[in-house]
């Protein structure tokens, strides 16, 4: 992975400046002008992300804005990564259409134990001017039920109802609990406390960042500035997730991400050169032009972009050497040489074996994987979760989608 190096001073370079605001960026508020003045002032401004630990990965959307935070830190500015260990337990509505399954103080911070390691692929904690890592349970859990209301009375329910998942569900008469309102108030009271400049994510998260504006004004009479950059989407507008298959998470393996990017449908190659790779944007946009023109073959621009990908959470050697496998394994219809193997004494269910081995993550998870005819035991697809597998001398072929492969023997 390349080093990243941090220095102190304040760089005003207008064309970093520049890229910094326009690169990946869906919306700044108050406006570009606002900001685009405060960092041409010369001075460090303090800004942070916040992100609840809903599960043990980072992944690929949180990079994101994570490498745009390094944007800023390069240029000198105070980061702040905020792990949401307190909101994490109210749950976010965001993009929801029922009530989130609300997790246990120990279940988020058990979640968040290695997210500082993962984030220092792309910020740096260290050096002269080190990203800070803080968890909001550290304020939020000491608030008062007279310290709610006080937040509350910053808020009307009608502006809570103007957000997208909240009309769904009242039109499909699914339940609004009131803890999800109180989520916003958490979320900009963070800005309150740690008293930054700015807060930046993903433009799904717009309405609780601006909850942050509303509250700063409110209580430190301060114009905070709220920065959203694009998703990363397929063509439909689906973001990504778990039951596709193909998100990455920042603790994957090089072949893992350079498969996943492979995945990926044509229509998201130029977003992903634009939103995860250091290409400049004049190529991205010629990149752009010759898949419109039909002078380009996606494929191949497909496996740039995995190489680019790779390239940035590792480095340029690694990125070869991960498409050269996967050239050898997928193009050539090859079998991996190394294949793990995985040793029973008796007849188990493909579902047990599949957790087991370490494919599938659960039984739950096993059986998303069979229903999307995900897995294969010697190259014929899976669809009883009830079959057998018999181990022999020789081994028993499993595969989980295109990359993951167990023998299983004796």
């Amino acid at each position: 992975m390349p080093s990243i190096h941090i220095i102190m001073t304040i760089n005003t370079d207008p064309n970093k400046i520049n890229e910094l605001l326009t690169r990946g960026v869906e919306n700044i508020f108050p406006n570009r002008e606002f900001l685009e003045a405060r960092l041409k002032e010369g001075k460090q401004l303090s800004l942070y992300v916040g992100i609840d630990p809903t599960s043990p990965d980072l992944h690929i959307g949180h990079s994101i804005f994570l490498r745009k935070m390094r944007a800023f830190q390069e240029l000198g500015h105070k980061i702040i990564l905020l792990i949401g260990d307190f909101t994490g337990m109210i749950g976010d509505p965001t993009d929801k259409s029922a009530t989130r399954v609300r997790l246990t103080h120990d279940q988020v911070r058990e979640n968040a134990r290695t997210y500082k390691e993962q984030a220092s692929k792309l910020i740096s904690f260290e050096g002269e001017n080190p990203a800070q890592f803080k968890f909001n349970s550290e304020w939020l859990a000491k608030l008062t039920f007279t310290d709610v209301v006080e937040l509350g009375a910053h808020f009307t329910v009608q502006q809570m109802l103007t957000r997208d998942m909240f009309k769904k569900r009242l039109q499909e008469e699914k339940e609004i609990y009131l803890h999800e309102f109180l989520y916003p108030l958490m979320q900009g009271y963070d800005s309150v406390v740690m008293d930054v400049d700015g807060e930046m994510g993903g433009n799904d998260q717009m309405f609780n960042m601006l909850a942050g504006r509303t509250l700063m004004k409110a209580m430190k009479n301060k114009e905070k500035f709220v920065l959203t950059t694009k998703l990363l989407v397929d063509p439909t507008g689906k973001k990504m997730g778990k039951s596709e298959g193909n998100m990455i998470r920042l603790n994957d393996s090089a072949d893992e991400m350079f498969g996943k990017v492979m995945s990926w449908t044509d229509g998201m190659i130029v977003g992903g050169f634009e939103l995860m790779t250091d290409v400049p944007m004049e190529e991205v946009v010629a990149i752009s032009k010759s898949l419109i023109r039909d002078e380009a073959n996606p494929r191949d621009m497909k496996a740039r972009l995995a190489k680019e990908v790779v390239k940035v959470f590792f480095d340029a050697d690694e990125a070869e050497a991960a498409s050269l496998r996967f050239d050898q394994q997928f193009k050539e219809h090859e079998v991996p040489e190394n294949i793990p193997e995985h040793k029973i004494s008796v007849e188990q269910s493909i579902v047990d074996v599949l957790v087991d081995s370490g494919l599938a993550k659960s039984k739950s998870d096993a059986r998303q994987l069979i229903d999307g005819g995900g897995v294969k035991v010697d190259d014929n697809v899976v669809t009883d979760y009830k079959q057998l597998i018999e181990p022999t001398s020789d081994g028993v072929l499993i595969q989980k989608g295109k990359r993951h492969f167990v023998r299983v023997t004796k």
